[in-house]
This record gives structure tokens, sequence and C-alpha cells, in this order.
């Protein structure tokens, strides 16, 4: 932000001297340079009361990706459930199911919404609805509850993932923009990385794992009100065509955009598939409680964060399509050591490559796509977001087989199929086919 802001003034003070300087009277160059060494001289004092006044304004918004992070503490809160209600893989696997099947259903009518109320608004709706999803099993602590809770959770965040990124893009821009995203991502993992250990230490502490939720809804509740009070100038709504579900399944016909659409629903789907049954292999193979068990998920985190970070710094020198590929076989990798690997360590070495591998991933296939349909990015976003039923799709059929064969080799065998999906993309990405 501060170097852009620089060559702006760099070039509004170059028009000055060059203005100034074409006067017919000849005065033109001394005052132009009169002007020049005053512009010079103040445009730091502007530029430091702009960073400040963008600074109070990304507060509440990087707060709203925190609390976007919440999302992810389905995987940790569906294995305490399970132990609680002594449920099957099967019953335990809808909650993850309830939280992405909104995904599907809400994120091209939320961007309607978004049209119509604006972002800003959209935004602040977001986090109240996840507040409820909270504050619901707070009264009474069900298996019933924890669904309902669980399908407030998934409204909240689809409403939040379509408007939240947009509405950073009134604030900043350029390349900007993607390092603020990046940033607001980070910021996401952080709740997403805590969220297990805390309710691990809760667990073993108090007793009680769902003080988290009581935390959480203490940031849920700060983050509206700064939301609230928060001054953001938002961009005057376009006057083009509003996508509609129809818009978007068009696309479906187009092999290359369904080859995308197929790996974000891979991604997500190995995503939530690993943070969900990442502590329960470790329960069954090595015999260890769910509080310890459970920081199997602090570790998947953990290397995601550090692979958004990296990430970044890596495709700004490599090009994506090895990267890609790079990745998909870091994930490849994984699966091969969940399957053999009957140690602590072993499995930890797993889930941190995987957490790796699969951190850039929707970045890589999102960016392939807009750039792809340059001329249907609303329509093409809308229905990559939609891809996030993924994660509804992988937890049922991970629970079906798991109860199927008895054992978590059923989860990792559909877990497996998505990450072969990502391998043959990432062949048809290096290969230039896509």
């Amino acid at each position: 932000m501060l170097q852009v802001f620089k060559k702006i003034v760099k070039i509004l003070a170059t028009q000055v001297q060059y203005i100034c300087a074409n006067r017919s009277d000849g005065s033109g160059i001394k005052e132009g340079r009169s002007h020049l060494e005053t512009f010079k001289f103040n445009h730091y004092t502007v530029l430091m009361a702009t960073e400040n006044n963008k600074l109070k304004v990304l507060i509440p918004i990087m707060a709203t990706f925190f609390t976007m992070g919440f999302v992810d503490m389905v995987g940790t809160a569906t294995n305490y459930v399970k132990a609680d209600f002594a449920l099957s893989d099967t019953m335990s696997n809808f909650l993850p199911s309830m939280v992405f099947f909104w995904f599907f259903l809400l994120s091209v009518p939320t961007s309607l919404l978004m049209n119509r109320i604006g972002k800003k608004k959209t935004v602040l709706l977001s986090v109240i609805v996840t507040a409820i999803a909270l504050v619901i099993p707070l009264f009474k602590y069900s298996y019933p509850l924890m669904l309902v809770s669980f399908c407030f959770l998934g409204i909240g965040n689809t409403l939040m993932q379509v408007s939240l990124n947009p509405l950073l893009g009134c604030v900043v821009s350029g390349d900007n923009l993607a390092s603020s995203l990046t940033f607001g991502q980070f910021v996401k993992a952080i709740a997403s990385f805590i969220a297990p250990i805390l309710a691990s230490w809760f667990a073993v502490k108090y007793n009680n794992w769902m003080i988290l939720y009581w935390v959480f809804l203490a940031m849920a509740v700060l983050t509206a009100v700064l939301f609230a009070f928060d001054k953001i100038e938002e961009n005057q709504p376009e006057t083009e065509k509003t996508s509609t579900i129809l818009d978007c399944l068009k696309l479906l016909g187009d092999p290359v955009v369904i080859l995308l659409f197929l790996g974000i629903i891979c991604h997500v789907g190995v995503d939530v598939g690993v943070n969900t049954c990442a502590p329960k292999i470790m329960m069954e193979r090595i015999g260890v409680p769910l509080a310890d068990a459970a920081l199997a998920t602090s570790v998947y985190f953990m290397f995601r964060t550090v692979g958004c970070l990296t990430g970044s710094l890596i495709l700004a020198k490599w090009e994506t399509r090895k990267f890609f590929l790079l990745s998909a076989v870091l994930m490849l990798l994984s699966m091969i050591l969940f399957f053999v690997c009957k140690s602590r360590i072993g499995i930890y070495v797993a889930v941190a490559l995987v957490g790796y591998g699969n951190s850039n991933v929707f970045s890589m296939i999102m960016a392939k796509a807009l750039q792809f349909k340059p001329e249907s990015q609303n329509e093409v976003s809308g229905l990559l977001i939609m891809g996030l039923i993924g994660g509804t799709i992988f937890p049922l059929l991970m629970g079906i087989l798991s109860d199927a064969l008895g054992s978590q080799v059923g989860s990792l065998i559909v877990i497996s199929t998505g990450v072969a999906y990502l391998l043959y993309l990432s062949f048809k990405y290096l290969s230039k086919k896509i």
C-alpha cells in the first residue's frame, strides 16, 4: 500500500512540474518547483494519515477473517460430539456435511443479496449468524441441536466467504489486494490452528471442551461491534447483469471448467476429510485419548498456515503448473504414509505433508479458472464456491465406508480418491491441456 501511494504521488508531482514548466510566461518552472517541493514535503504527512485510516478500517475486516476460521473447528467438534453421544462414523460425519452443504445452495443467492444490501451489511449479517450458531448448543448440548448449530455455522460462513473478499477490495486494490487476501487467509488459519488446542486444553483442565464455544462467541460479538462502527466506503454497484444459478451451471458444459470445479470439490473434501479423520486414526492405531489425538488437527492447520505463507513466495518465483504438481505429489506421499504408518511421528508427518500440499490448491485453481474465463468471472467465482460442497460429500462417503470396513481405512480410501484426482489434474495442468 505504501509503495503504491508513493508511485501515485510521484506521478502527480511529475504532472505538476510538467504543466507548470510549459506555461507561456516562463514563470511556471520556478513556480512549479516551489509547488513540487511543498508537495514532497507534505505528502508523507498525508500518507501517514491515509495509512492510519486504512488501518482502522482493516482491523475489523481482519477480525472477521478470524471469525471465518471458526468453521474449521467442525473436525474437532465432530470428534467430541461422536464421543459424547456414542455415534457411528456415519452419524457423526453428518455434522461437517451440515456446514458445507450451504455453500452449494447459498453462494449465488448471497451475491444477489450483496447487490441489494451492500457488502458491509452482508458481512455483518454473516457475523451475527455465526454468533447465533455458537449460542445454540450453549443452551442445551444435544446431537440435534449440534446439527442445527452447524447449519447456522455453514450459512454464516457462506455469507462471509462470498462477501468479505470483495469488501476488502473496497479498501485495497491492485497488487496489494492479493497480499491482503493472503494475509486474511493467514489470520483465518490462526483460528483454525488454535481451535483444537483450546478444545483439548478445556477438556483436560475443566472436563468441558464446549468452553471453546464461549471463547469464539465472545470473539464473534466483539467482531460484530467493531464491524458495526467501521466506516468503509463501498464501491458503487455495477450495472452489469447479475449472475444466476443457471448462468453458473451452464459453465459446467465447458471441459476445462468442469475439471477445475471437480478439483475444488476434491480439494475441500481432502481438507475436511483429513481434519475429521486424523484424530480418529491416532486413537485407532495408537490408542491415545481424544484430547491428545485432537492435536493432529492442529498439526494439519499449522502446516497449512505455513503453506499459505511460503506458497505466495514460491509462486512468485516458480511456475504455477510445477508447484501444483509438487503439491499433489506431497499429498500422494501423505496418503501412502497414512496407510502404512502406525507410529505417532509417522502419522504427524503424513498430516504435515497433506496440510502443506493442500494449502495453495484452491488459490491456484481459482486463478486458473478466472484467467480461463475472464469474461465470466462472476459466474466462475460463484460456481467454484459452490464446489465447496465437497466438504459435505467426502465426510458422508468416509463415514459409510469406515462403518462398512470397521476401520478408518475406509476414510483414507475416500480421501485418496480426491488426492488421485488432484494428481491427475496437475498432470493436465503441466501438459497445458487446461
